[in-house]
C-alpha cells in the first residue's frame, strides 16, 4: 500500500524498576530531563563511547538528531518518568530541553495506565449509495437516510471528542464551498489542503468537492518551528498542482503569503474558518464519474512531484472493492490515526467509513506517535472492528508498550487490522499476533494488503479472516534466478515473505520479466496491475505518465511473484526508501548533501537496508570528503543531519563519511546505489581505498555474472517459445489429418490420445496423474485455467469421452470439422436451440457414453475457481449418472489467457472420487454441483472466485 508520511524508526523502551525514579513523585530538574536525553541518545547511537554533550539550549532535531519519532520516545520515557501527562502537540512544538523542563513543571499528573470503560453506541443498520457515481452523491445520500447518524469522533485530547454527524459535514462543507465559489473557483480548479487532523479537514475536502473543485491534501507542517522551510519545500508540489486557492490554518496562514511569489495561479490563501462565514450553497456543482476528485500526492515528492489524479469513479470503485474484501458494513467501527494527507488514512479509513456508513474514531497522527497506545485503546474503548497502519506501527507498539500500560486492553472486537504502506515483516506479524492475542486480538484479523497511490489505495487483499500466510523460500534462489523455491521455516539460507492476497475484485495483477513477458508461478519479476481504480496518469507529467504505462498495464514499481493465487511483494526496482511507511526520493537527499560545504559534489549515495529491528528501512547517507580532522568531521556529520531533516524532516539512520572515491559511480558518473548498498552490508563502504577497489570490482563481476544469468534465462524462455509452437503446429497438422480421415472414433482418439501425450513428452512438460478415470458412464467436470486443459484430458482420458463445447465452435472452419469428427457436442446456452440439443446430449448420457465439461463455461488470466453453470448436473440428476471431478493445476501458468508465450512447467491432474446424485431434480442439481465444486477447490491449489463476475478473457475451449 502506499506511503505513510511518517518518520523513521522505532526505539527500544526500558521498563522503570521499583524504587527507580519512575516509582517517585518529585519535582522534575535540568538534571533528570538531561539525563533521559543523554540515555535515549545513547540507544540510537551506540557506537559512541561516551555520552554526548547536551544542555537545556540544544536544539533537538540539529544538534541532537532527534526526528519526529525520536522526540515521541522523549516525551514518552519523560512522561513516564515523572508520571506527568505531555501534550503530543510538544513533539512538533519543542525546539529545546528547556522547553520540555517547562511543560513538565506546567503539565498534569498522567492517568494510571489501565482500563478505561468501553463506550459503545447501538446505531440501526444503514444501506449503501449504491448507485452514488460521485462522492457528493454518497454524502447526500446518508444526509437523505440518516442525517443525525454520528459519522465522525474526532478525538482533540484525552478524554475530548468532536462528533460531526452526517448532516454536521454536509452542512459546514456547503458553507465552505459557498466560500470557494466566492472567490472564483471554477470546475476542476485545484484547491491545495494543507490542514492538521481535526475538525476542518473534512469540510474542508468535502466542501472543495461540492464547488466542483479538485482537492490537493497537502503534508501540513510538523514543527511549527519550521513552518516557513516547510512551505518553501511544497513550493515544487504547488507548482506543478497550480491551484488557484489555498486552505490551512491560522498557524500557517502568515507564513503562506508568501507563497504566491512563488507559485504562479496562486491567488487566494485562506483558512477553514474563513469560508465557513459565506451562507451555505443549496446545490453541489454537477459532477460526473469520470470528473476528476483527487490528486494525490506521494510525500517526499519534493524534488520532482508526481500527482496521482484520481477520479470519482476511480475512488468509489476502490473503495466497493475494498469494502468487498473486508466485509465492510454500517455495524463497523473504524479506528484511525493515520494522516489525512495520504491515500490509506483518506481513502481507506475516512472515505470508506462514509461510503458504508460506520463510525469512524480518528486520532491525530501526533497522538499516536506520542503514545502508541493511544490507537490501541481507542479501539478498546470504541469495539472498533476495523483499522490500519504500516509495518513499522506495529513495532512501535511492540517496543513502546510496558505490560501495565495494556492491562485491561480488549481488542477482541476487531475483525481487521490490515498491514500495508510498507513491506509486511512476518515476523513483526507473528510477535505482534502472540503479543496482543493475550487481549484478545484474533491471529486471523491481522491483514497483510498490498496497495499504491496509483491504484487510489488498495490492489490485492487476502481472504477475510485468514489471517498471515507466510512462504518460505530459498534467497539463494531468489536472488540468483528469481525464482522462489519453497525451503524449510527458519533454516538458514532461507526467507520469508508474508501473502498480499489476491487482487481485488474487478482488478488484475501479473508479473513480467525484462521483456514485458508474463511469468509463471514463483517466478520474480515486475508487478504490473489494471483495474477500474487505477489512475490515468499523473498529473501535468507526460513523460511520467508515459513511464507508468506499459500499454493498458501499469508499473507498480515493485518486485514480486505468485503463488497459490496470492501476490508476495519482495522489493522494489526503483531506489525509493520507504521508512516508516515514507517514500523518500534519495537524489533529493543526495543533491541536498552535496552542497553542504566540505562534502564532495556529486560523490554521495543515500539508499535503504532493511531493519529487522524497526519494522521499517534505514535510510543511509554515504558522502565523500578529503577532511580527516575528527572535529571537523563530526561538524560535518552535524551540518549533513541538519541539510537532510530540511529536505525530509528527518535525518537518516546513519551518516557514513567516506574517502574520495568510495562511493560507487557508473562509467558515466551516475551513482551506484545498488553498489553502495551491498558495500555497506558487506562492511567496506568507506574503507581503504585497494579494499574498495577490490570489492568493487568483485560487485561488477557479480553484477555481471547475474546479467548474463537473466539474458540467458530470457533466451532460453524464448528458444522454449519456438520450440513449443513448432511441435504444436507440427503435430497439431498431422493430428487435424489423421483425424479428418481415420474411419471411427475409437481410432480417432487414439490417435489424439497419442498426439497429446506426445505434446507433453516433447515440450518437457510433465504430465502427472493422479487417480483413477472411469471407463463407465459419468459425466467429467473439470477447473479451466488455461486453452491446454483439453489436450491434457484428451491425454489422460480412455475410451471415446465426449466434450461438452459452445455451438460457435461448430462453425469455425478448422476447429469446427475436427471438433465434429471428434464427436464433440456443440450447445447453445439460454435459447430453444440450447433445450433440444439438451436432450441431444441427455440421450448420449443415457446411451452410456462419457461427458466432459468445463462448467465454469470459460477462464480468465487471474488464477481462481468460479463459478459453475449447472446444466451438466442437471444432466447427471437427469440420467441418474455420477459425476467425476477433476482438478487440473499447471496449465494457468504453462499459458495464460490472453497469452501467446508459453513457459515451462508441469501439469497435474487429480481425478476425484465419483459423486452419485441423490435425486432428479434443480435443488439435486444444485447439491451434485456444490459437491463437485469443493473437490475440486481442494485440490486446484487456486482461490475461490465464485462471487466474481467474470468477463471471458478468452474464447471457451471444447
Amino acid at each position: 500500500m502506499p506511503e505513510v508520511a511518517l518518520p523513521e524508526v522505532a526505539l527500544q523502551n526500558v521498563t522503570p524498576q521499583a524504587g527507580d525514579p519512575a516509582e517517585r513523585h518529585r519535582e522534575p530538574t535540568a538534571a533528570d530531563v538531561l539525563e533521559v536525553i543523554r540515555s535515549l541518545l545513547l540507544e540510537l547511537h551506540p557506537e559512541r563511547r561516551r555520552s554526548p554533550a547536551v544542555d537545556l539550549d540544544s536544539d533537538l532535531e540539529r544538534d541532537l538528531g532527534l526526528d519526529s519519532l525520536g522526540r515521541a520516545e522523549l516525551l514518552l520515557r519523560l512522561s513516564r518518568r515523572f508520571r506527568i501527562l505531555l501534550p503530543e502537540r510538544l513533539i512538533g512544538e519543542a525546539s529545546t530541553p528547556d522547553d520540555l523542563l517547562a511543560a513538565l513543571r506546567s503539565a498534569g499528573a498522567a492517568p494510571r495506565p489501565g482500563a478505561v470503560p468501553s463506550r459503545t453506541e447501538a446505531l440501526p443498520p444503514a444501506s449503501e449509495p449504491h448507485r452514488a457515481e460521485t462522492w457528493p452523491e454518497v454524502l447526500a445520500f446518508h444526509v437523505r437516510h440518516h442525517p443525525d447518524r454520528p459519522h465522525l469522533r474526532l478525538r482533540e485530547g484525552p478524554d475530548a471528542e468532536t462528533v460531526l454527524t452526517y448532516a454536521d459535514l454536509d452542512r459546514r462543507a456547503r458553507r465552505v464551498a459557498a466560500g470557494l465559489l466566492g472567490h472564483g473557483l471554477a470546475p476542476g480548479d485545484r484547491v491545495a489542503i494543507m490542514l492538521p487532523t481535526g475538525p476542518d479537514f473534512f469540510p474542508a475536502f468535502f466542501g472543495c468537492l461540492l464547488a466542483g473543485g479538485v482537492p490537493v491534501p497537502l503534508y501540513p507542517p510538523f514543527r511549527r518551528a519550521q513552518v516557513q522551510d516547510h512551505l518553501e519545500r511544497q513550493a515544487g508540489i504547488l507548482t506543478n498542482a497550480a491551484p488557484g486557492i489555498l486552505i490551512t490554518d491560522s498557524a500557517v496562514a502568515p507564513f503562506a503569503r508568501l507563497l504566491p511569489d512563488r507559485v504562479e495561479g496562486l491567488r487566494v490563501l485562506t483558512t477553514a474558518a474563513d469560508l465557513a462565514d459565506a451562507e451555505p450553497l443549496a446545490e453541489p456543482v454537477p459532477a460526473t464519474g469520470a470528473s476528476l476528485a483527487l490528486i494525490q500526492y506521494t510525500s517526499g515528492s519534493t524534488g520532482d512531484p508526481k500527482g496521482v489524479t484520481l477520479t470519482h469513479a476511480n475512488l468509489l470503485a476502490n473503495v466497493r472493492a475494498m469494502g468487498e474484501a473486508l466485509g465492510a458494513s454500517s455495524a463497523d467501527v473504524v479506528v484511525s490515526w493515520l494522516p489525512l494527507y495520504h491515500d490509506m488514512g483518506l481513502i481507506g479509513c475516512w472515505l470508506g467509513s462514509l461510503y458504508f456508513g460506520a463510525p469512524a474514531v480518528i486520532l491525530p497522527p501526533l497522538a499516536f506517535l506520542a503514545d502508541p497506545g493511544s490507537w490501541l485503546w481507542a479501539i478498546h474503548r470504541h469495539r472498533g472492528t476495523i483499522s490500519a497502519a504500516p509495518n513499522f506501527a506495529y513495532e512501535l507498539c511492540l517496543k513502546s508498550l510496558r505490560d501495565e500500560d495494556v492491562a485491561g486492553l480488549d481488542l477482541g472486537s476487531l475483525r481487521v487490522l490490515t498491514n500495508g504502506a510498507e513491506p509486511v515483516s512476518p515476523d513483526t506479524l507473528a510477535r505482534f499476533a502472540r503479543r496482543f492475542g493475550a487481549f484478545g486480538l484474533q491471529a486471523s484479523a491481522l491483514t497483510p494488503v498490498y496497495g499504491l497511490a496509483e491504484c487510489a489505495v488498495g490492489l490485492a487483499f487476502p481472504p477475510l479472516g485468514r489471517g498471515p500466510r507466510i512462504d518460505w523460500i530459498d534467497r539463494a534462489a531468489l536472488s540468483r534466478e528469481g525464482t522462489a523455491r519453497p525451503a524449510p521455516p527458519g533454516e538458514a539460507g532461507s526467507t520469508a515473505f508474508a501473502a498480499c492476497g489476491r487482487p481485488l475484485r474487478g482488478h488484475q495483477i501479473r508479473i513480467v520479466d525484462e521483456a514485458g513477458r508474463e511469468l509463471p508461478e514463483r517466478r520474480e519479476g515486475r508487478l504490473q496491475f489494471r483495474g477500474p481504480s487505477a489512475t490515468a496518469g499523473y498529473f501535468r507529467k507526460p513523460e511520467a505518465t508515459r513511464v507508468l504505462f506499459a500499454g493498458d498495464w501499469l508499473e507498480s514499481g515493485d518486485l514480486a511473484y505468485m503463488a497459490g493465487g496470492d501476490v508476495y511483494v519482495t522489493g522494489r526496482t526503483k531506489d525509493i526508501v520507504i521508512r516508516a511507511g515514507r517514500k523518500i526520493h534519495p537524489h533529493e537527499l543526495e543533491e541536498a548533501a552535496g552542497a553542504v560545504e566540505g562534502v564532495r559534489k556529486g560523490c554521495v549515495a543515500a539508499f535503504a537496508c532493511p531493519d529487522p529491528k524497526t519494522g521499517t528501512e534505514r535510510l543511509i547517507l554515504a558522502a565523500e570528503t578529503r577532511l580527516t580532522d575528527a572535529p571537523a568531521l563530526a561538524d560535518l556529520r552535524r551540518a549533513l543531519a541538519r541539510a537532510a531533516g530540511a529536505v525530509l524532516d528527518q535525518p537518516p539512520d546513519e551518516i557514513l563519511l567516506c574517502a574520495p572515491h568510495s562511493v560507487p559511480k557508473t562509467s558515466s558518473g551516475k551513482i551506484r546505489r545498488a553498489a553502495a548498498r551491498a558495500l555497506y552490508e558487506a562492511g567496506e563502504l568507506g574503507r581503504a581505498q585497494p579494499a574498495l577497489r577490490a570489492q568493487l570490482a568483485g560487485l561488477a563481476v557479480a553484477g555481471i555474472a547475474a546479467r548474463l544469468r537473466r539474458i540467458g534465462r530470457l533466451w532460453s524462455d524464448a528458444c522454449y517459445a519456438a520450440l513449443w509452437w513448432g511441435v504444436l503446429g507440427g503435430l497439431g497438422a498431422v493430428l487435424w489429418l489423421l483425424v479428418l480421415v481415420l474411419p471411427n472414433r475409437t481410432w480417432r482418439y487414439a490417435a489424439l490420445r497419442a498426439g497429446s501425450r506426445a505434446f507433453f513428452r516433447l515440450t518437457g512438460t510433465p504430465l502427472a496423474v493422479e487417480g483413477r478415470p472411469m471407463a463407465r458412464a459419468a459425466i467429467v467436470v473439470a477447473n479451466h485455467a488455461s486453452y491446454l486443459d483439453a489436450a491434457v484430458l484428451a491425454a489422460v482420458l480412455p475410451g471415446t469421452p465426449v466434450f461438452l463445447a459452445k455451438h460457435e465452435l461448430a462453425r469455425q472452419r478448422v476447429a469446427g470439422p475436427f471438433l465434429r469428427r471428434l464427436g464433440t457436442a456443440f450447445v447453445h446456452r439460454g435459447t430453444a436451440e440450447g433445450v433440444a440439443e439438451t436432450q441431444q446430449v441427455l440421450a448420449r448420457v443415457r446411451a452410456g457414453e462419457q461427458l466432459v465439461a468445463f462448467p465454469e463455461g470459460t477462464f480468465t488470466r487471474n488464477p481462481g475457481l468460479l463459478g459453475f453453470h449447472l446444466g451438466a448436473f442437471l444432466d447427471a440428476c437427469r440420467a441418474d449418472i455420477p459425476v467425476v471431478p477433476v482438478a487440473i493445476t499447471g496449465t494457468r501458468s504453462l499459458l495464460r489467457a490472453d497469452q501467446w508465450f508459453p513457459r515451462r512447467g508441469a501439469v497435474g491432474v487429480q481425478f476425484g472420487e465419483p459423486i452419485a446424485p441423490d435425486g432428479s431434480d434443480f435443488h439435486a442439481a444444485i447439491r451434485l454441483r456444490d459437491r463437485a465444486r469443493a473437490a475440486i477447490l481442494a485440490r486446484c491449489g487456486e482461490p475461490d472466485l465464485a462471487d466474481e463476475s467474470v468477463i471471458p478473457s478468452a474464447p471457451p475451449t471444447a
